[in-house]
């Protein structure tokens, strides 16, 4: 069974120990930090006999916390089939952003 993004939904909250983990929010949100944003970012398609045989859909994770040494971020670079982007400061909070595929 193909895994869904309520199931990423889950499987972040439970790795962040909160459930400050939001997909796509409005600008209306107030956010409370630690937190995890993330948004689809990428599908493949995996081609065989001129057809999709299969798909990998990619998320933007972006670990938002105050400390710079986020252990958030330490744990999320661990995740399976995840990889580090680009890190950046705004607004005295630390960003690191990753693509997860899932």
């Amino acid at each position: 069974m193909a895994r869904t993004r309520l199931d990423l939904q889950d499987f972040l909250e439970k790795q962040l120990g909160s459930r400050n983990v939001y997909f796509q929010p409005p600008p209306s949100i107030q956010l409370k930090y630690p937190a995890i944003v993330y948004e689809l970012a990428d599908i493949r398609n995996i081609p065989a006999d001129d057809s999709t045989y299969s798909q990998h859909t990619a998320y933007q994770l972006t670990v938002i916390d105050e400390d710079p040494d986020s252990d958030i971020s330490k744990i999320v670079s661990w995740f399976p089939r995840c990889r580090f982007n680009r890190s950046f400061a705004s607004d005295n909070l630390n960003h690191f952003v990753y693509i997860l595929f899932y």
